[in-house]
């Protein structure tokens, strides 16, 4: 109603829409998950363990893995050919994406090589590894670079394809160098599609980790899974295969996070 002096008086705001639930989604997903390891457990206790496992048998295969020290010694193994191979697929990832989207003789000198190894099968190639870096950490790491390389290369090259070239005249209409171009215009335009191209490399490159370790030197996450199964120890067996997913978890996450660090203008763009 409008009072004496003219104001609306007596407005509420408007409610928020939806149900409690609706309003609070962490409670949605502490309810499902919940209730997803009640099921399990309830139907893992039904079965033979050599078949499946239940939640409570998992965690104490955990703390019997960890006490050890036999988690923690794959890990390593495995989070160091990780971390040196797809550090390699990041830097020479971006720089070849780089210099293949911004000159056109490097991108028909270099395209056919990528487009085909890009559609070979990493598997594919195991034996010629094996054979020429052996089955050491090496072929560890060459497998990964294999894996996680390619993602990054091509979402590269369509994050510089994508630069407005109006932007770009308007730099160089005021003299800037070809270095500046690329590091001031080029490279910041880019920057959305190279995180989209790490977030996709991530799991490419954790899927690589285990099959280098399934087909070389038995060692690491993907070496205990092979022991587990093959010992029919089933609650141990969840154990690697669980810190694997909880491992690509937290490096997607990892690389939202750079994301949003180093393309804050880019969040401000988005219509939601």
């Amino acid at each position: 109603m409008v009072g004496p002096d003219g104001l609306i008086r007596g407005l509420r705001p408007p409610r928020e829409r939806g149900s409690w639930l609706g309003r609070h989604p962490n409670v949605i997903r502490v309810l499902t998950v919940g209730a997803f390891l009640t099921a399990w457990e309830l139907y893992g206790r039904s079965l033979n363990p050599i078949f499946l496992s239940y939640p409570t048998a998992v965690t104490g295969a955990f703390v019997e893995l960890i006490l050890s020290g036999q988690l923690f010694n794959a890990m390593v193994q495995s989070l160091s050919a990780l971390a040196l191979g797809f550090s390699v697929s990041i830097v020479a990832g971006i720089v070849i994406g780089l210099l293949m989207g911004r000159y056109r003789t490097i991108f028909f000198a270099l395209d056919p090589f990528v487009t085909a190894l890009y559609n070979t099968p990493s598997v594919a190639v195991i034996p010629l590894i094996q054979l020429w870096f052996g089955l050491g950490f090496q072929a560890k790491v060459v497998i990964v670079i294999l894996s996680a390389f390619f993602p990054i290369v091509i979402n590269t090259f369509a994050g510089v394809r994508n630069t407005s070239r109006g932007m770009v005249d308007v730099v160089r209409a005021f003299g800037a160098s070809e270095r500046q171009v690329m590091t001031k215009v080029v490279l910041p335009a880019a920057v959305p599609f190279i995180m989209a191209g790490l977030r996709l490399a991530v799991g490419r490159a954790v899927i690589g980790i285990v099959v280098a370790e399934f087909f070389t030197a038995v060692s690491g996450l993907g070496g205990l899974i092979i022991v587990f199964s093959n010992s029919f120890a089933t609650a141990k067996l969840f154990v690697p295969v669980i810190t694997l997913v909880v491992l690509g978890l937290v490096l997607t996450a990892a690389a939202r996070a750079l994301e949003a660090r180093f393309a804050t203008w880019k969040e401000t763009e988005r219509a939601t």
